[in-house]
C-alpha cells in the first residue's frame, strides 16, 4: 500500500459503535424495536460456529452465573423518525448515530441492506425506539453498555434478566471509546459480573457472547478469539478483539466473557454482507474498558490530550529518505497553529520516537499516548530532527470533540497544464505563477511547485503523488519554485539515499511522501 494509502486508512478519527460491517459497511448493532421480533431473524442469515466445546463438556455454569446480569437497553428518541437500522430512517446500514457512518460513506458510498421506508408523513410523529445490551457492575445497579446505544436518547430503560423494567440514568459517557454508563434503582442487590484480565487472551481462547439480539430475549452464542489487536480505523483506542461467536443486531453493549465467566470484552461490531452473523465479529477490550467505566462511574465526560500535529507513518523509504536507522515513530506532516506542539517547538518533519517515556513505534502508539494523558499536563517528546535526536517539553492540551489528538491528513487536488520535468521519479512541474495562485486559491505566501503530471510508469505515481500536489520542501528543505525542486531531488540522487523524501501539500494539509529512485 502507498503511504497516501495508508494515510487514507489512518484518517479516520471516529470511533466504530456496536457496528454491524455490512458488506462492506459498518452500522451500529443497536435493534430498533419496532422491527425487532422473529420475523427479522427468519430473514437473517447465520453462519453456525461449529467445533466449540466447553472444557467440562457445558457452557451451563458459565452461563448460570453471569446471564442473570445482563440486560437489555431500551432508548427513546423522541420526534426522530422511525430507525430502520440504528437510526437510519431508510433502512441503510449507515446508521444516522453510528460513529462509522462518515467513514464508511467515504470509502462505500450508501450501499447496504435494503429497508421499508417510512412514509414522509409519518417520520415526525414516529417515536424511534432502539434496543441494546448492557452488564450489571456494581449491585447497586451500574450498569455498562456502548456509548451509541444511548447516545441521543430522551429516555433509557432498562429489562433485567427477570423481566423487571426500570427506568435508567445516564452517568457517564465517553464517545472516543463507545461506553457508557447507566445507574437504575431496584431497591435490592442485583447480580453482577466481575471484570477479566483481556490480556490474558490468546487467540483460539474460548469465548461467550451474551446480549438481546433482534429483541428476542438474552441470547447466548460460543466462539473463540479469532484475532487480537484490530484496527478499524475509527480513533486512536482502536484495539479491538475479533471472535466469530455469532453476534447480531442487539447485542450491542453485551458482554463477552471467558469460560470462567469474567467478562473480557464488549461486543461492539460485525462484518456482514447480509445483515446477519458471518463470524467476524468485534469487542472492546475489557482492560480498555474497565479503566475508562471507572472513570465515567464518577459522572460526566472524560477529557483527552491533544498535541495538535498531522502525522503518518514512517516507512521505510521515509528512513531512508531522512536518515533513520529503521522505520519507527510517527513523522509530523503539520503543526497546527496555536496548537500545543506549535508552542512547544515542535516542527514540521520532526519524527516523534517517544512521548512520556512510552516509545512511539507508528502513529496510533502517539496518539493513544497523547489521548491518555490529562490535559495540562507537562510532558516530553523525543524526536529525531535533520539527523539528530533531541527532547522537547510540551503542554498537553485538551481534546475537544471537534479536534484530534494527532491525525493525518489527506485529500485530493484538481491537475494542472504540463509542466517542466523532474528528473528521474516521472514529475511535471511548473511555478506558481500569479493566474495559478488565483485558479488554485493558494495564499499570497505560497511557495513550492505545482506537480502538473505524473507519469503512471514511474515512482512518484506508485508513491501516492497526484497532479494539483504542491511540492513545498525535499528532504525537509523548502523550495520555492520547479527549479529548486527539481535541482533537490536531482541531488538527493546522487547523495546515494535510496529515496527522498517530498512534503506535499493537498487542499490545506500536509504530507510527506517518500518516492523510492529504484522504482524511478
Amino acid at each position: 500500500m502507498s503511504p497516501l494509502g495508508i494515510l487514507r486508512r489512518h484518517r479516520v478519527a471516529a470511533l466504530l459503535g456496536a457496528a454491524l460491517i455490512i458488506s462492506p459497511a459498518v452500522v451500529s448493532l443497536a435493534q430498533n424495536a419496532g422491527n425487532g421480533g422473529l420475523s427479522n431473524v427468519a430473514a437473517t442469515t447465520q453462519t453456525p460456529v461449529a467445533g466449540i466445546t466447553a472444557p467440562s463438556g457445558s457452557f451451563a455454569p458459565t452461563v448460570a452465573a453471569t446471564k442473570p446480569a445482563v440486560v437489555t437497553v431500551t432508548t427513546v428518541m423522541k420526534g426522530q423518525p422511525e430507525v430502520m437500522s440504528e437510526g437510519s430512517p431508510d433502512g441503510s446500514p449507515f446508521a444516522g448515530n453510528s460513529p462509522f457512518d462518515d467513514y464508511f460513506r467515504q470509502f462505500f458510498g450508501d450501499q447496504g441492506m435494503p429497508g421499508p421506508k417510512t412514509p414522509p408523513q409519518q417520520q415526525q410523529s414516529q417515536r424511534a425506539e432502539a434496543l441494546g445490551s448492557g452488564f450489571i457492575v456494581s449491585a447497586d445497579g451500574t450498569i455498562v453498555t456502548n456509548n451509541h446505544v444511548v447516545d441521543g436518547a430522551s429516555s433509557i430503560k432498562v429489562t433485567l434478566d427477570d423481566g423487571t423494567e426500570l427506568p435508567a440514568k445516564l452517568v457517564g459517557h465517553d464517545a472516543k471509546n463507545d461506553l457508557a454508563v447507566l445507574k437504575i434503582k431496584a431497591g435490592k442487590s442485583l447480580p453482577t459480573v466481575k471484570w477479566g484480565d483481556s490480556d490474558k487472551l490468546m487467540t483460539g481462547d474460548q469465548v461467550l457472547a451474551i446480549g438481546n439480539p433482534f429483541g428476542i430475549g438474552t441470547t447466548v452464542t460460543a466462539g473463540i478469539v479469532s484475532a487480537r489487536g484490530r484496527d478499524l480505523h475509527s480513533g486512536p483506542f482502536d484495539d479491538f478483539i475479533q471472535i466469530d461467536a455469532p453476534i447480531n443486531h442487539g447485542n450491542s453493549g453485551g458482554p463477552l466473557v471467558d469460560v470462567n465467566g469474567n467478562v473480557v470484552g464488549i461486543n461492539t461490531a460485525i462484518y456482514s454482507p447480509n445483515g446477519g452473523s458471518v463470524g467476524v465479529g468485534f469487542a472492546i477490550p475489557s482492560d480498555q474498558a474497565q479503566k475508562v467505566v471507572a472513570k465515567l462511574m464518577k459522572g460526566g465526560d472524560i477529557e483527552y490530550g491533544y498535541l495538535g500535529v498531522e502525522i503518518q507513518p514512517v516507512t521505510p523509504d521515509v528512513a531512508s529518505a531522512i536518515g533513520l536507522d529503521h522505520p519507527a515513530g510517527a513523522l509530523v506532516s503539520q503543526v497546527n497553529d496555536g496548537s500545543p506542539a506549535a508552542k512547544a517547538g515542535v516542527e514540521t518533519g520532526d519524527v516523534i520516537t517517544s512521548f512520556a517515556g512510552q516509545d512511539v513505534k507508528d502513529p496510533k502508539d502517539l496518539s493513544r499516548a497523547v489521548a491518555d494523558v490529562a490535559p495540562g499536563a507537562r510532558k516530553t517528546l523525543d524526536v529525531w530532527r535533520k539527523g539528530k535526536a533531541m527532547r522537547i517539553s510540551v503542554d498537553v492540551g485538551r481534546n475537544s470533540d471537534d479536534v484530534k489528538t494527532a491525525s493525518t491528513g489527506d485529500s485530493s487536488a484538481p491537475g494542472t497544464e504540463q509542466g517542466s520535468r523532474a528528473p528521474a521519479i516521472g514529475l511535471g512541474l511548473m511555478d506558481i505563477t500569479p493566474d495559478i495562485r488565483q485558479q488554485m486559491n493558494l495564499a499570497d505566501n505560497e511557495r513550492g511547485a505545482v506537480v502538473a503530471t505524473v507519469n503512471p510508469d514511474k515512482a512518484a505515481a506508485t508513491a501516492g503523488i497526484q497532479p494539483g500536489d504542491i511540492i513545498v520542501a525535499v528532504n525537509q528543505a523548502p523550495v520555492k519554485n520547479a527549479r529548486q525542486v527539481a535541482q533537490a531531488i536531482a541531488q538527493a540522487g546522487k547523495s546515494g539515499r535510496k529515496s527522498v523524501l517530498l512534503l506535499v501539500e493537498r487542499e490545506g494539509s500536509q504530507i510527506y511522501v517518500a518516492v523510492p529512485f529504484a522504482n524511478g
